[in-house]
């Protein structure tokens, strides 16, 4: 076995005792003494703080840079603006996920795609095989060379909105883009994030200056953050994650884009993008989920099974790979499935007050036939066992 990749933020961690593990081939905390339940609540109530460096961090210049990322991604890169970005596809000719991305326009003449740490390699060489097509663009991939740290929660502004000794922060709207100066630091600064927050930021900083951002937003109230709360909670706000709602299933098949229903906002059909990668598969699928979306179900080879949201009604846990039936018949796969922190309310609306206790419930995200509507009753087999479920609406 190779020897794990570190963040220049390794040592951050190990010194706040963290529990590393491996992950996508780098040496990760997974989370931190106070355990993933307190990790997640502390973002969903005040900020917490994750280093995402071990993510591909891939940058693109040239005159044809453009022309390249509409061939190569699904989204419309030709609708970024300087100080934009998008969420993005790298797709292949059948219309599967080779991987999941994020588009940042934070200049003119240059793009910046990230990545996922697991398919980093696989993707540069993906992007190397299209790049002979192309006379004017150039691909750096600059992973080691820039450190990346995520603020997300309720509290983030307030932390980031007085450090700032030049520039401005990324405001109001999610994935806007900044650039920065923090205690005479460039920062690049980006309203995004994977928690399922709507406020958050992404840092963008070169590694010699990492450690002291990192340090100064702890200073400033966030809680560190590992790996196990940060799927917790983009399991809660039903983001898909490649490899599980992304890439094939556990019948060995291609999940179509489409399939996933965050991920099909991530598809363009506009004729900015002339051709591209997977288009006339990529085309079937959204003729065949605008049937599902009418409950047409008899026209829609292209899309058999869809991600769906699924609350845990019985006793147990939905892992992923666990099968789900709906009556005797096989309609499925847990794609994933945890027990996640969240509180109860006294009250509705502006007058409702949430309880300090912290409950518990399991959810998951199934891929499932695409017959399947919300509020329909499912099992789920945990152990030889059936546990009641039910699909519950994506919010």
């Amino acid at each position: 076995m190779s020897e794990l990749h570190k963040t220049v933020l390794h040592q951050q961690h190990v010194g706040l005792d963290a529990k590393m593990v491996e992950f996508g081939g780098w040496e990760m905390p997974i989370q931190y003494p106070e355990g993933i339940i307190k990790e997640h609540m502390a973002t969903r109530r005040s900020a917490g703080i994750f280093d995402v460096s071990h993510m591909g961090r891939l940058y693109f210049k040239g005159n044809d840079a453009l022309p390249f990322l509409q061939y190569v991604l699904t989204n419309n890169a030709a609708a970024l603006e300087v100080g934009e970005s998008q969420y993005t596809l790298i797709q292949n000719e059948a219309g599967g996920a080779i991987d999941d991305a994020y588009l940042y326009r934070f200049k003119a003449d240059e793009f910046l795609l990230v990545v996922n740490a697991s398919n980093r390699e696989k993707d540069i060489a993906h992007f190397k095989q299209h790049l002979p097509k192309f006379d004017d663009v150039d691909m750096i991939d600059r992973t080691f060379e820039v450190a990346m740290i995520s603020l997300q929660g309720p509290e983030s502004r307030s932390i980031m909105e007085n450090l700032a000794n030049e520039g401005f922060l990324p405001e109001p709207a999610r994935n806007n883009l900044s650039i920065a100066q923090i205690n005479g630091v460039e920062v690049w600064i980006a309203r995004t994030g994977y928690t399922g927050e709507p406020i958050g930021f992404e840092l963008f900083v070169e590694t010699g200056d990492a450690a002291g951002i990192w340090s100064l937003l702890l200073e400033k109230g966030a809680k560190p953050i590992g790996l196990g709360a940060r799927d917790t909670l983009r399991l809660e706000a039903s983001l898909p994650l490649y490899g599980h709602e992304l890439g094939f299933d556990h019948e060995d098949q291609e999940i179509p884009l489409f399939a996933s229903k965050l991920s099909k906002f991530a598809v363009s059909f506009s004729p900015l993008k002339s051709e591209f990668i997977g288009k006339i598969a990529l085309e079937k699928q959204y003729r065949a989920f605008k049937h599902i979306v009418d409950q047409q179900f008899e026209d829609i080879e292209a899309l058999p099974r869809m991600v769906m949201p699924i609350a845990v009604t019985g006793k147990g846990i939905a892992r992923e790979g666990y099968k789900v039936f709906k009556e005797e018949q096989h309609v499925g796969h847990i794609t994933s499935g945890t027990m996640i922190p969240f509180q109860e309310a006294d009250g509705s609306g502006l007058n409702a007050v949430f309880k300090a206790d912290t409950q518990k419930r399991a959810i998951a995200l199934a891929l499932v036939d695409s017959n399947l509507i919300e509020g329909d009753t499912l099992e789920i087999e945990i152990r030889k066992k059936r546990a009641a479920a039910v699909v519950v609406p994506t919010t």
